[in-house]
């Protein structure tokens, strides 16, 4: 098959499975399935994420860096707040730590594997992975604010029992996510987007000329990002039509209600890994970091908001706060992650040390 017919295969692709997601979705409302018909949803499921993020980077490509991180970096949030969103109201007293548990994992999946998973790509092809300390040590400390913010708070705060928010203290730690974040994307698209694009390893900015020369046209753009939107909506819908199998595999293997939330972070964030990925082959590590940062900044930035808002309607508790072990989780990434962004540059060591702190996330998730 030639270069050319693959192109427009794949073309064809990203038009099709989002069309066919929101059929499977139309079908799916509301009814009890068979297992064949959760396979069918669950592969339309996937193929409309793979496809949302093919439009939300053909989007980015016209947009270029660092808007182009943004775009991805949204988009992929958009999805799991609906899903969060669409799973706690159905979900009664047992979602009531869904929220927490799916932006902490997405935390640890962002700041772990994709950082750990690129810079050790990054390194073992160009020997060093190298990157603007800058922008990513400024995206780090906000990840690490937000994260304290809403998520460790919660467990010390004494207006109310338990690891959650009085109504005050929660409006708070909406306004603040949301104003922080706004700055930040201030900061990297407007005040210093020079701290955000990818560096040489000299430390020089590298030269985007020969990307932006081969950009989609302005209607191929429009057209991937009517078609992100219609994929974005398959997405909520088939995800919230599996999601009671999905609960119901989690209860009858014994792991904890924590899972779900994982699972739900390494749907919407398994795209954005392969994109950072093959940033980080085409030596575009700081790339891979906005998308990473950003994506975990995001998460909480504009997930915290959105809930404090649906608990107007929302029935339960809302828990936020993180316990013990994945405070010391949550530590351990921030002050790894430090360490690793100050110097610019990283070898396969780092991206083994991040890794290796996502693998034990993962299987205390399982094991706590």
């Amino acid at each position: 098959m030639s270069a050319v017919n693959l192109v427009s295969l794949m073309r064809r692709w990203t038009v099709w499975v989002p069309l066919a997601a929101v059929v499977a979705l139309v079908l799916s409302w509301g009814r009890d399935l068979s297992p064949f018909a959760v396979v069918v949803v669950a592969l339309c499921l996937a193929g409309a994420v793979l496809a949302a993020v093919h439009h939300a980077e053909v989007v980015a490509h016209r947009v270029g860096e660092p808007f182009g991180s943004l775009v991805l970096a949204v988009a992929v949030t958009v999805i799991e707040v609906a899903l969060i969103v669409t799973l706690m109201v159905d979900g009664g007293a047992k979602s009531a730590t869904l929220a927490r548990d799916t932006v902490f994992a997405a935390v640890m999946i962002t700041c772990n594997g994709i950082v750990g998973l690129s810079l050790l790509v990054a390194a073992l092809r160009h020997r060093v992975a190298v990157f603007n300390a800058e922008g990513s040590g400024a995206a780090l400390a906000t990840v690490a604010t937000l994260a304290t913010m809403s998520l460790v708070l919660p467990t010390f705060t004494t207006s109310k029992p338990g690891p959650e928010f009085s109504t005050a203290q929660l409006t708070f730690a909406a306004i603040a996510s949301l104003g922080l974040y706004g700055l930040f994307v201030a900061v990297q698209t407007v005040r210093h987007r020079e701290y955000f694009l990818s560096v040489t390893h000299d430390g020089e900015l590298k030269d985007e000329e020969g990307d932006r020369a081969e950009s989609p046209t302005r209607a191929a753009a429009v057209t991937s990002l009517v078609l992100l939107l219609v994929a974005l909506v398959a997405v909520v819908g088939d995800a919230k039509a599996v999601s009671p199998t999905v609960e119901a595999g989690v209860e009858s293997a014994g792991m904890p209600h924590a899972v779900v939330g994982v699972v739900i972070a390494l749907l919407v964030l398994l795209p954005e890994t392969l994109a950072a990925v093959r940033a980080a082959r085409r030596e575009r590590v700081q790339t891979s970091l906005n998308l990473a940062l950003g994506s975990a900044m995001a998460s909480i930035g504009l997930t915290i908001p959105v809930i404090a808002l649906a608990t107007i309607w929302l029935e339960g508790p809302l828990v936020l706060g993180l316990g013990a072990t994945h405070m010391v989780l949550l530590a351990l990434t921030v002050v790894t992650g430090a360490l690793t962004i100050v110097p610019g540059r990283a070898t396969p060591l780092q991206g083994g040390v991040h890794l290796a702190i996502l693998a034990a996330f993962v299987f205390l998730a399982v094991s706590p």
